[in-house]
């Protein structure tokens, strides 16, 4: 099995008894009903990945750390890029209309949040105003003109889409570099902090 994972991968196996005592009852049926964790940002203990439990309702996130050796599938957001859905929603025919260009760009893109788990677990999560959201792996820098215009593309979409550029240190949103602001909010898995540039953050001084 894999022992690195990424933000946003889905990873099967854990069950409620490797749960701290206190975990919500929420929690708990969520993992005995064989559902997935979803892989964090955080630091966590060696033979352990942090992850978070989701519950039915949109506030119910829950997060804890899994033991790698109980990992027994993963899914990546990548893995759902072709995977479709009978079900008539918004955020669905967004990604419809949105999967063709994004195949078609060369770039490597996928599915997280509400769809992503939606897609590969065929629990319905999605509801008429959820949001899509998307990943995008950009191990190299990508251009906030070429930023921008991506966000014209996501922006023209029958619902709100969120898309995150996953660059080797951390995550930033794609609605961020593709604004006006000099710096932007980066996400690691130890902080989050404002930089000028998300793929070289180690130049700079920290905010």
């Amino acid at each position: 099995m894999v022992s690195t994972f990424l933000a946003h991968d889905l990873l099967w196996g854990m069950t409620a008894l490797q749960l701290p005592a206190d975990a919500p009852g929420w929690a708990v049926e969520s993992l005995d009903l064989g559902q997935p964790v979803v892989v964090r940002r955080a630091l966590s203990s060696p033979g352990h990945v942090a992850v978070g439990v989701r519950g039915r309702a949109r506030e119910q996130r829950y997060a804890t750390s899994m033991p790698v050796v109980a990992v027994q599938r993963r899914v990546r957001p990548e893995d759902l890029c072709q995977v479709e859905s009978p079900r008539d929603l918004p955020a669905l025919h967004a990604l419809a209309r949105l999967r063709p260009l994004l195949n078609a760009s060369g770039w490597t893109w996928g599915i997280s949040g509400s769809a992503g788990f939606e897609l590969a677990t065929g629990v319905e999560a999605l509801h008429e105003r959820s949001d899509l959201d998307l990943i995008l792996r950009t191990p190299h820098r990508l251009g906030r003109l070429q930023a921008k215009e991506l966000l014209a593309l996501l922006d023209a979409s029958v619902c709100a889409v969120d898309m995150q550029l996953q660059t080797p240190c951390g995550a930033v949103a794609l609605r961020e570099w593709a604004g006006s602001s000099r710096r932007v909010l980066l996400k690691d898995d130890v902080q989050a902090r404002l930089v000028s540039d998300p793929w070289q953050p180690s130049l700079e001084r920290v905010a």
